[in-house]
Formats: structure tokens, C-alpha cells, sequence
């Protein structure tokens, strides 16, 4: 056992959010997080522009979560950062910086694996938010990733269902793009539909075998709907607009329920916690609370602030590493993509 506090510095830099946070021990004592408006105009992140704003924003991030914890620089035990995946650019703008940092305070350094984040965030200690037991199955669902994973200890994950094509973010936020929401439109889709129909309109759900998922095939039938339908109304859109955004966002949460019947099913599990950005959609989480009852499984949602792109998920695997001596070397470098 350790003798003393260990002080975290993590920071995250995958796609167009510079965060940065200080964790003492498993507990976050600061949590900052700065976005990049500039990809509205262009409906999607725009990787050059992202590793740019990265640079700009991330000595100011760092700068305030330090404040914020009350933490001198000199006091930190270790800096942990985001390795993978991501954006090339953006990636790279964290990394460079957490091993000069490192290196300067001559204190361990420690990669993350941004997937595991999103999924170890559950063990956070917050006020009111239980953590899984091992083992549990986790669906991290992204803008990126689509994945059901048999998670069996904090380093012992293995992906036993994921996309074949599409993440369920991207088809949240292309069906959208499709209907004129501007970006990003996955949580606008979320807004619209707790007014809405949810059976309103039917859309067929793909046939994918075993655990994985397709949500291509289910974009493409979107899109010829609401081009069928407009031809026909130019003002349909607008006049069903709560309607076809619930219709949409059932079907997408009936996918992902149908995969994780069959994951419980095959395994045995029925602890199933959720992470990732898309794990915000409040018709998710409704879905997944009321199956606990209906299912017999326990279900775990992280704190709303932890589900999104943010450090302290960084940091709560750098701790973890950091209990096992888990250390990188400065040669570490960035992946876009990194072994699971």
C-alpha cells in the first residue's frame, strides 16, 4: 500500500476538446475541459484546425486545472495523457506536451488508452455514483467507437462485440445533418425526441450476426426517407420534426439493447455500465435504468461530466497504472490507433 498521496496531472487532447484535470488518488480534484466552436461552421471536426486550437488552449487548460486543485506544479506525483486513438494532430499536441512536462519535473509518465478511459471513469470516487464489480460488460458508445467489452479487471478488457462500420455517434449526428440540425446534432436529435413519437415512424433494424452492430445501412434508410418525404411536403421536416427525431433515437437504443440481451445472455454478466460520449443521450440512460427491473441486471451510468471527452477519465487509469508501476519511457509516442 502507498504512504502518501499520489497527484495525477492528465491531460486529454483525442479529438477537438483540450482537457486537462488533477486527481488526488481516485478522487478529482479538478476537471477542465475548453471545446473548439470553429467546427460548427463546417458540420464536423476539422483535424488541422483541432490541433491547432490544441496548442492554443492547452498551457491555459493546464494552467487553471492546476489552480482550481490547489496543486503546485512541484507537488505532482505523475502526468498521464491520452496515446490513442484518435486525431494524428490532436494527439500529438497532448503527448509532446506531457513528455516535456515529465521530463522537466523528472516524474513518471504514464500512456492511456482513451477507450479504457471511458470505461475505468466509472471508478472515479464521486458522491452518490456506485462502481462495478468485476467482471461487468461495458458498451462504450462514441462518435468513434461502437463496442460491447467483457471487462474483467482494470487491465484485463477484451472487445467481444463492436461496429462494422459506423459508430452509433456518427449516426446519431449524420441523421441530423440529414434533417438540417446543425452540428453537433446528437444531442438536438435527444431534445427534440422526448417530445416525440417514438413509433411514429418505423425504421428497419440492420441484421448484423453475433455482438457487433452496422448503422450505415440505417443512415442510408433515413436519409431516403426524409428525401421521399420532403418530395411530398417541403415543410416535413419541420411540421414532424419531435416525431422522426424519436422514431430515429429508438430504433438506434433498440440496437443497442437487442446486442446487450445477447451479451448477457452469452456471458452471464448482468452488471453492464456505460461510457462515452453518446452514453449522455438521456433516452439511453432511461432505457438502460428501466431494464435493471425487467432484466435483473445492475446498471451504472457515470456522472454526466465524465461521459463526454474530459481528463479526469485520463487520470483515473493513470492512477490505476500508476499503483502497478505502469511507467512509459520518453520514446512513447502517439496512435491513431492503439491495440485494445
Amino acid at each position: 500500500m502507498l504512504n502518501k498521496d499520489v497527484f495525477i496531472l492528465a491531460i486529454e487532447s483525442s479529438c477537438d476538446d483540450t482537457a486537462a484535470a488533477v486527481l488526488k488518488n481516485n478522487i478529482v480534484l479538478s476537471n477542465v475541459v475548453a471545446g473548439q466552436k470553429i467546427h460548427e461552421e463546417y458540420g464536423g471536426v476539422v483535424p488541422e484546425l483541432a490541433s491547432r486550437a490544441h496548442q492554443q488552449n492547452i498551457v491555459p487548460v493546464i494552467d487553471m486545472a492546476l489552480k482550481k486543485a490547489g496543486i503546485p506544479m512541484e507537488d505532482l506525483t505523475a502526468i498521464a495523457f491520452t496515446q490513442g486513438p484518435g486525431l494524428m494532430g490532436s494527439l500529438l499536441v497532448g503527448t509532446s506536451f506531457a513528455k516535456s512536462l515529465a521530463l522537466a519535473l523528472n516524474i513518471p509518465l504514464i500512456a492511456v488508452n482513451h477507450m479504457h478511459a471511458h470505461i475505468l471513469a466509472h471508478f472515479i470516487d464521486e458522491e452518490g455514483f456506485e462502481k462495478p464489480e468485476f467482471p461487468f460488460l461495458a458498451l462504450t458508445i462514441s462518435g468513434g467507437h461502437t463496442q460491447i467489452v467483457k471487462v474483467s479487471s482494470f487491465f484485463d478488457m477484451e472487445i467481444i462485440g463492436e461496429t462494422t462500420d459506423d459508430a452509433v455517434g456518427e449516426a446519431f449526428d449524420k441523421s441530423a445533418k440529414i434533417m438540417g440540425l446543425p452540428y453537433p446534432g446528437g444531442p438536438l436529435i435527444d431534445k427534440f425526441a422526448k417530445e416525440g413519437d417514438p413509433k411514429k415512424f418505423a425504421f428497419t433494424k440492420p441484421k448484423v450476426p453475433g455482438l457487433n452492430f452496422s448503422f450505415s445501412g440505417l443512415k442510408t434508410q433515413i436519409l431516403y426517407f426524409i428525401q421521399k418525404n420532403v418530395v411530398l411536403n417541403a415543410n416535413f421536416i419541420e411540421e414532424n420534426k419531435a416525431d422522426i427525431c424519436a422514431s430515429i433515437q429508438h430504433t438506434i437504443i433498440e440496437i443497442l439493447m437487442d446486442k446487450l440481451k445477447l451479451a448477457v445472455a452469452e456471458t452471464g454478466i448482468k452488471q453492464i455500465a456505460i461510457g462515452g460520449g453518446v452514453s449522455a443521450n438521456s433516452g439511453i440512460r432511461a432505457t438502460l435504468k428501466a431494464a435493471e427491473p425487467k432484466y435483473g441486471w445492475k446498471t451504472f451510468v457515470p456522472k454526466f461530466e465524465y461521459t463526454t471527452d474530459n481528463a479526469a477519465m485520463i487520470g483515473i487509469v493513470g492512477y490505476q497504472k500508476y499503483l502497478e508501476n505502469k511507467f512509459n519511457d520518453a520514446g512513447v509516442v502517439s496512435k491513431a490507433r492503439i491495440e485494445f
